[in-house]
């Protein structure tokens, strides 16, 4: 019975061991896709003009996945090489903590969640198995790290004289990319105020409300209730506005966000999405709304993939920001790739130059593309940040 036990031991130990191993770089590949395409052509003039622009993402997900982003992957859609390659300055990180089983844009009930056993197979600690909270801290530790480990190659950016720094890095000719750390839902607050006040004091800038799921703080634009804010959501935008927070909007149901407008004292971002005027999808808020952000000094992410912009060509993008631009103003519009996010998207963060030149061959000035590129970020960050 012992050598039973024995035998049934070790191969229990294979399992696990195979499962670690070979189980996240498979999901990774299976859920993070840049679709098959041939090269893009890039010109002289877009060339040059791309390298010489300050680009700024707010929204990928790459903190989620098992995959040391300092060395560049054949798969995924980020990491630090590639990132420098595509000449983005800044890219804001986003924690998920919880996703329900069979996720869609149109329901989603909150009493399933994946994250669990990804956070299991992967290695995450104990501490990040059970408590949402510990996911978030484990993802910001994780990038921390990672910008510490770096070499000087990555800046963690907490305030206004960090980021005056990484515009100085990159005036000097260095390839700095700026990091910044985001919330994707605020239910790791797990119902305490104070939770947020530890984030914030580790380096938590943004905080999304909502994911795929209604939480305590109110509804979620793919949930059941459709609500707005609940008193505790209230507390936390309150919270947020006190400690030079800003709110991110991207998954909040309609009357959720227009709570948010009329209650925060700061503007808000939306840090990926698009426009239903453009491309009818539940994922999208209506333009009306949008507009309402923008007249709160708010800025959306334009996204990459096909539920936000129907066509997720380069050209497909571009034409959903020149939508945004003639629906808000030239200067509440911004990129929020999803990258890592469990999207399929027809370019990779090292391929941003097919935006430029997309841009160029719509028309776009030289003006119009340097504001949505990161112009307009550089901006309500230098306004924004304590």
């Amino acid at each position: 019975m012992k050598s039973v036990l024995t035998v049934v031991g070790a191969l229990l130990i294979v399992v696990i061991t195979a499962l670690r191993v070979f189980a996240p770089p498979q999901l990774d590949k299976g859920m993070n896709v840049v679709k098959p395409h041939e090269p893009y052509a890039i010109s002289a003039e877009a060339r040059a003009l791309h390298d010489d622009l300050f680009i700024v993402d707010l929204h990928s997900d790459s903190l989620l996945w098992d995959r040391d982003l300092l060395q560049e992957s054949d798969y995924g859609q980020v990491d630090l090489p590639r990132l420098q390659r595509g000449n983005v300055a800044m890219q804001v990180f986003s924690a998920t903590t919880k996703s329900p089983t069979g996720q869609n844009y149109e329901s989603n009930e909150a009493g399933t969640d994946t994250i669990t056993a990804l956070a299991i197979v992967q290695g995450w600690p104990y501490s990040a198995w059970l408590s949402l909270y510990g996911r978030a801290e484990f993802q910001l530790k994780k990038l921390l790290r990672l910008v510490q480990d770096s070499d000087g190659q990555m800046l963690f950016v907490r305030n206004k004289a960090d980021l005056e720094r990484l515009l100085g890095e990159r005036k000097a000719g260095k390839r700095t990319v700026g990091a910044m750390y985001l919330i994707e839902g605020a239910h790791p607050l797990e119902g305490e105020i104070d939770n947020l006040d530890r984030l914030h004091a580790q380096g938590l800038h943004f905080v999304g409300l909502t994911h795929f799921f209604d939480n305590r703080i109110g509804g979620s634009l793919h949930g059941v209730s459709g609500e707005g804010l609940t008193p505790f959501g209230r507390e936390v935008i309150k919270r947020a506005d006190a400690l030079g927070m800003n709110i991110d909007i991207a998954h909040a149901s309609p009357q959720m966000v227009r709570d948010v407008l009329a209650l925060a004292e700061r503007p808000v971002i939306l840090s990926h999405g698009g426009f239903k005027g453009l491309c009818d999808s539940p994922r999208n808020l209506d333009d009306a709304l949008m507009r309402e952000v923008a007249a709160r000094g708010g800025i959306i992410g334009v996204g990459y993939w096909d539920a936000t912009v129907c066509d997720d060509s380069p050209l497909g993008v571009v034409r959903a920001i020149r939508y945004g631009i003639e629906l808000m103003g030239l200067e509440h519009i911004a990129l929020g790739s999803d990258y890592d996010g469990t999207v399929a998207t027809t370019f990779d963060t090292s391929e941003l130059a097919a935006l430029t030149q997309a841009m160029l061959d719509e028309g776009f000035t030289e003006d119009e593309i340097r504001a949505v590129m990161g112009g307009n970020m550089q901006r309500y960050l230098l306004e924004q940040l304590p």
